[in-house]
């Protein structure tokens, strides 16, 4: 007999098979799969996000099939259709956690619910219908032991037990008589709120330092438990705040993961760049399914509901001027269905399934009319448009763009390169890299030009000291402006599930490239950086480099020693200063007076800072520059 159909990816598809097990002993389990290849990439009717539509997956990967076990269950006469579990509010002297439940009873009957968080216990006794039964309850946990992420305290988690047992009319559970449902979860307690582009847990604002994170594998089903844990612990040894699922739905382990660990969890909707109209309706049943299946998780903070939702045909940009770039700018400023309907349905259907955490309708786009308010900036200054050092000018001339950035990041040759056959070099296979591969070659021949280069080994290394000078002073500049008005931001991305030249981090192989040691770097709690040098100089201008220390620690750091040092062929000029820095701020201890000397040829700024509670190494950067004659 015919079971049912199903749709989605990352939720289990259920079905009641008492009947069809009943009429025979034996049976067989048929399963049709279809999973249609990306045709026209800005009307996409798969709901798969990031899948099979990234540029650090192949595009010719088809992820259809069975992914996670096929089980039978056997419950009683009731079962536990639905189960949404949420931490609707905590403090210190109270916790209220909700619960949503659809019970799907074989006859009418009275039942009693008991649902545990912990060591808190409530039992209610409920009259079910025949059929579907939709309830929904709450229960209050005393002076309860708040989750917190890892930069502001400790991950208490609790189990919560949900059983539905038969009773009578007077609640009395017969002799013998067992639960005929139950279900378990583990979550924490912990209210979170956003103001402002500032994440506030606990009533605690926290700027959050944070990556994306792609699918751990392409072929997800294959990942290990450890694999997927190790993405995430990889992210915290980073200095890392936050993960955020970049347009994909992961499996459990990862956010079991990030629970543990105390990182906090940027949960995007599957929906990458531009859908069919006819996915409305599947998006919204799905977006709903998607809170029932994670909003138990402390981890998880903010939900997106569509990333960059536009899509403009052609190569990516290689300038400011490209038309490639006008024609982006064009897709986020007018109106579209894709934003103002698909976006705000998906939001509505997150908002009105949780309620408890902040829901964005969607990422990376700027401000536009009637929303002037705009979402998270996806700048790729230095790589897809523009100089590194424009992010600066950015945050100076529109604060409001750098409130959280994204998109940052640029593409570099992974060490784990095998697949790109440096033996043939220069005669690589361009296009495979580029089609199968991700590379962005337009904007490597700009940037990473390879006919510069005269081994495949020094073009690897170079495209790695770029991504990883961009990923350091960019992710410092935001550091800087902590808070005013900078909430945080999320570099693109953590790693690789396929063999790619991307923007990330970590190769498919999990080798560091450059960027992720300089990200480790720029995202100690107590960092020392300046203005950046020009760059360019001209012998004998005047300039003022303001420096700043940021202190992420939660109490102040005394003591501090700033030494800074301008290095020029023959020459230098020195700058000390002292002071202290607040808990959870950014102070300015100096500046440098500086009049560029008549000595053309390389220059570098050094910086360096200590203190008795920093540790026996100074921490330290350099920026680099050139002198030029008038």
């Amino acid at each position: 007999g015919y079971v049912g159909d199903t749709e989605g990816y990352f939720f289990p598809q259920t079905y009641e098979v008492t009947e069809a097990l009943a009429s025979r002993s034996e049976h067989v389990l048929g399963v049709e799969v279809t999973s249609s290849p990306v045709g026209d990439p800005g009307s996409k009717r798969n709901l798969t996000g990031s899948f099979q539509h990234a540029r650090y997956q192949d595009p010719a990967w088809n992820p259809g099939g069975i992914w996670r076990p096929v089980t039978l269950e056997r419950t009683g006469p009731v079962r536990i259709r639905h189960l949404r579990v949420r931490c609707r509010d905590a403090t210190e002297v109270l916790a209220t956690v909700s619960f949503r439940a659809v019970l799907d009873a074989a006859e009418a009957c009275d039942v009693l619910l008991r649902s545990a968080v912990g060591g808190t216990e409530l039992v209610e006794q409920r009259r079910l219908a025949a059929g579907e039964n939709q309830m929904e309850w709450s229960l209050g946990i005393d002076e309860p032991a708040l989750w917190w992420p890892h930069a502001l305290g400790d991950q208490p988690l609790h189990d919560v037990v949900i059983e539905v047992t038969p009773c009578d009319g007077d609640g009395v559970v017969a002799r013998g008589v067992e639960p005929s449902h139950r279900k378990e979860r583990r979550m924490g307690l912990r209210q979170v709120d956003l103001r402002g582009w500032v994440l506030h847990v606990n009533g605690e604002r926290l700027f959050l330092k944070g990556v994306d994170l792609a699918p751990t594998r392409a072929a997800l089903g294959d990942a290990t438990p450890d694999e997927l844990r190790r993405d995430v612990q990889l992210a915290r040894d980073a200095g890392l705040d936050l993960v955020r699922m970049h347009a994909h739905i992961g499996r459990r382990e990862t956010y079991d993961a990030a629970d543990e660990l105390g990182m906090v969890v940027w949960q995007d909707f599957p929906l990458l760049g531009g859908y069919a109209r006819s996915v409305r309706k599947q998006a919204v049943r799905q977006a709903r399914e998607m809170v029932d299946l994670l909003a138990h998780h402390p981890s998880i903070a903010i939900w997106c509901a569509h990333d960059e939702p536009f899509h403009v045909e052609g190569d990516d940009p290689v300038g400011t001027d490209d038309p490639t770039v006008a024609k982006l700018l064009a897709a986020q400023q007018l109106p579209s269905w894709n934003r103002s309907i698909l976006d705000r349905s998906v939001k509505r259907a997150i908002d009105k399934a949780d309620g408890t955490r902040p829901v964005i309708a969607h990422s990376g786009v700027l401000p536009h009319p009637p929303q002037l308010d705009g979402t998270d900036t996806h700048t790729w200054f230095g790589w897809s448009i523009g100089d590194a050092r424009d992010l600066a000018g950015l945050a100076r001339a529109l604060p409001r763009l750098v409130r959280f950035v994204g998109g940052l990041s640029a593409q570099s040759v992974p060490t784990s390169a095998g697949f790109a056959h440096p033996e043939r070099w220069p005669d690589l296979d361009w296009e495979d890299l580029a089609t199968a591969h991700g590379m962005a070659e337009a904007t490597f021949e700009r940037r990473v030009p390879p006919v510069d280069h005269p081994s495949f080994a020094s073009w690897q290394r170079a495209s790695q000291e770029l991504q990883a000078d961009l990923v350091r002073h960019q992710v410092e500049t935001l550091r800087r402006l902590k808070y005013h008005p900078t909430g945080g931001f999320s570099v693109r991305h953590l790693a690789d599930p396929h063999p790619a030249i991307s923007s990330s981090l970590l190769d498919h192989e999990r080798v560091p490239k450059l960027a992720y040691d300089a990200l480790r770097d720029a995202c100690q709690p107590v960092i020392v950086t300046a203005d950046r040098l020009p760059a360019e100089l001209l012998a004998g201008d005047a300039i003022v480099l303001d420096v700043h220390v940021v202190n992420d620690r939660r109490s102040p750091v005394d003591g501090l020693e700033v030494e800074a040092s301008l290095r020029w062929e023959g020459g230098e000029q020195r700058w000390r200063f002292g002071g202290a820095v607040a808990a959870d701020t950014v102070a300015r201890v100096g500046s440098l007076q500086i009049e560029v000397p008549d000595a053309p040829g390389p220059v570098v700024l050094h910086l360096s800072l200590a203190g008795p509670t920093l540790g026996p190494d100074p921490i330290e950067r350099d920026d680099r520059a050139r002198i030029v004659a008038r």
